[in-house]
């Protein structure tokens, strides 16, 4: 149980960062909860305030923006608040053949998925190294661990996400204190999909995907256990053990069959 400790987490409006804000603010951690939707953070705030009893502080942030990071980190800094956990978990994505989607929103996605992570990982693991104590909770996918076809951007973001965590995680396996573990979720049941355009995509339309809540309760388990890595959900488990030993060529054609559209266009929306 934490002591009046603070979280930051990232993409806390709603979906899997929303339910992990309720996972921290029921052991009773203060929360700085970053979105860009100010109705949406304001509405999951006064939620957790009145059912929870912390503190929550919200900041509105553009996460597209390279600089944004950096502004939300400086503010937490002149507001004289220590962040003891970090949980970066703000992503999106774009659905479509990659000749179709736009590559604007491509680059956006790019800084979201990626810049954002690495620039909240880098300041607050210095930190968290200067005082030999913190953790950080990274989202990142078992796209990751897959091709991607219809979705190429952000998977490889993911596999970004899943090699530079793996790599910061060996960098600091001395530091007993810090805590760093790596969340894959499969397909959620977020505005995730809305957001990427993707919600007449077979795998997203049959409506098989896992519960936020679900997700995030075993992504908090696993970051308080000190674990490194969890795949969210069995069925997820067993594709990402079946990809290791089948041939990429076969895994992404099966990921392809699984995205595909249900009325056949691939293109962008």
């Amino acid at each position: 149980m934490a002591t009046q400790q603070t979280a930051l987490i990232t993409g806390a409006s709603s979906g899997i960062g929303r339910e992990l804000a309720n996972c921290f603010a029921q052991d009773q951690y203060n929360l700085v909860l970053v979105a860009l939707e100010p109705d949406l953070l304001d509405k999951a705030a006064s939620e957790i305030r009145q059912q929870f009893g912390v503190k929550v502080t919200t900041i509105v942030k553009d996460l597209f923006k390279r600089e944004a990071p950096f502004e939300v980190y400086n503010e937490i800094k002149a507001k004289g608040t220590q962040i003891d956990v970090l949980v970066n978990d703000a992503g999106q994505g774009q659905y479509g053949t990659f000749d179709t989607t736009d590559i604007n929103r491509e680059l956006d996605i790019i800084q979201l998925n990626i810049g954002a992570y690495v620039v909240f990982a880098k300041l607050y693991l210095q930190e968290f190294k200067a005082r030999n104590e913190g953790k950080m909770l990274f989202v990142g996918s078992i796209a990751g661990e897959l091709p991607g076809p219809l979705q190429s951007v952000y998977h490889g973001t993911k596999a970004f996400v899943n090699s530079f965590v793996e790599s910061i995680q060996e960098e600091n396996k001395e530091s007993k204190n810090i805590t760093i573990t790596n969340l894959l979720p499969g397909v959620t049941k977020t505005d995730f999909f809305n957001k990427a355009h993707m919600t007449q995509a077979k795998n997203v339309a049959d409506g098989s995907g896992m519960e936020p809540a679900d997700v995030a309760k075993e992504g908090y388990k696993a970051l308080m256990k000190g674990e490194h890595r969890i795949i969210a959900g069995v069925m997820n488990n067993v594709q990402v053990g079946f990809s290791k030993v089948m041939p990429d060529p076969l895994v992404a054609a099966q990921v392809h069959k699984q995205s595909a559209p249900v009325d056949g266009d691939e293109s962008a929306r």
